[in-house]
């Protein structure tokens, strides 16, 4: 990289430090939005982007001490080249995957999880020099991890848990003075809600047509 090519990346970078903000987290606002969008509409793409998203927020996290949140960032990264490949190939027969609803023994078993996971983290991330609201910041990894896992099987609930965090979350970027991250949770919140809706739309003509075939 020339000298004028790293002044002209740097400037930028430079007038969002100055203004609360970095390129980091810039690059994981675009990618954040583009990757739920994607997947509120079922589209395969969505999973590249969440593995440059993962890393883009990997840093922005580790800068501002929500270390539970910056460990996510790695279980994220799996998650998404998981997901990429269960999109395409983990149907019946190999096939694309389907939306469908969460059946009772996954659900109790993704609660289990949260909460074991919750106290893990908490415990572990409220010794570490710091630290920032260890337990609220444990609780929406922890919440985040299953909703990301049940996303990735495609099962329609994952939409209902990442409502319920993104209005948590923009409560506490603004705290924790990350106001273009806190705008990307309250963009990712309407797309939750756009996302539920229009898988459960998916959902019910899966059921339909399971009915008619019946």
């Amino acid at each position: 990289m020339t000298s004028m090519e790293f002044h002209l990346l740097s400037e930028p970078c430079a007038w969002l430090v100055a203004h609360g903000s970095s390129c980091p987290e810039l690059f994981g606002f675009i990618t954040g939005v583009l990757n739920v969008w994607l997947i509120t509409r079922e589209n395969i793409w969505s999973w590249p982007l969440g593995v440059l998203n993962a890393g883009f927020y990997a840093v922005v996290f580790a800068r501002t001490g929500l270390y539970s949140d910056t460990g996510l960032q790695a279980v994220y990264l799996v998650l998404s080249l998981y997901g990429w490949w269960h999109w395409l190939r983990g149907g019946p027969g190999h096939e694309a995957v389907i939306v469908t609803r969460t059946p009772r023994r996954t659900a109790l078993l993704m609660v289990a999880i949260a909460l074991v996971s919750w106290v893990m983290l908490a415990t572990i991330t409220r010794r570490l020099p710091g630290a920032a609201l260890p337990w609220l910041d444990a609780a929406l990894v922890s919440i985040s991890l299953v909703a990301q896992y049940m996303m990735t099987r495609k099962l329609l609930e994952n939409w209902l848990l990442w409502i319920a965090v993104d209005v948590v979350y923009i409560g506490l970027f603004i705290n924790r003075q990350l106001p273009l991250t806190a705008i990307l949770y309250a963009v990712f919140l309407v797309l939750a809600i756009t996302g539920y809706v229009q898988w459960h739309r998916s959902a019910t003509r899966t059921e339909l047509a399971s009915e008619r075939t019946n």
